[in-house]
């Protein structure tokens, strides 16, 4: 039996196209071996809030030695960071925002970033677990198109969860969304099409690979 904790951020529901391609992740997963189980997150519905500095230095101190003002500052962060490692495989939905991730992720992230237990430390506790992320964004930052390079959910992500916490990334990126709504994309909307069928099928692959992998 393995574990996935899954994460959405979209403020969108069910027009969401990240939630979309994290729901058939999620899907296969529980198909493919009914005893996985599934923590679920949704930071629109009930994000968590932002890392405090009460929080933030509680870490620092040995958990035997926090005062109960320090146990309750950090039981918030203990709870996300438990989650994370008790997780075999972390899904996130990471849909692109003003060229960044959602503040909502990025709050769970300050507080899952704990410097000598899942980062900055020779052993990080999450080093190693897949983290499979979906970045949904509504025009395209491919190379050669006008946007390339103006994407900083991948490269910011790359280097928190893989660089940061060691995790082992793979990213689903259904592109193209607003095409079918915005008149001036109408020609595009053939690509959103394929993309879309393309980050489903990608979805789904990727969780029986994981189920397979986690079960042998």
């Amino acid at each position: 039996m393995a574990t996935l904790l899954h994460i959405d951020t979209s403020l969108n529901a069910e027009t969401s196209h990240s939630r979309a391609v994290t729901a058939a992740f999620r899907r296969t997963w529980e198909s493919e071996h009914p005893r996985n189980t599934v923590i679920y997150r949704d930071l629109d519905a009930d994000p968590v809030p932002h890392l405090q500095a009460a929080a933030y230095y509680a870490g620092f101190v040995p958990t035997a030695d926090r005062s109960p003002g320090e146990r309750a500052a950090f039981a918030l962060r203990a709870e996300l960071i438990e989650e994370a490692e008790r997780a075999d495989v972390i899904l996130l939905s990471a849909p692109m925002y003003n060229y960044s991730i959602p503040s909502t992720l990025k709050a769970w992230l300050d507080h899952v970033f704990a410097v000598g237990r899942t980062a900055m430390t020779e052993h990080p506790s999450l080093a190693g677990k897949p983290a499979v992320v979906v970045t949904s964004r509504g025009g395209s930052y491919q190379e050669g198109t006008p946007q390339h390079g103006n994407d900083y959910v991948q490269s910011y992500l790359r280097q928190a969860l893989g660089t940061g916490l060691g995790m082992d990334v793979t990213f689903i990126v259904p592109e193209l969304t607003v095409a079918p709504t915005v008149p001036a994309m109408a020609d595009l909307v053939p690509l959103f099409e394929a993309s879309r069928t393309a980050s489903l099928a990608a979805a789904e692959s990727r969780a029986k690979e994981l189920v397979m992998r986690l079960a042998a």
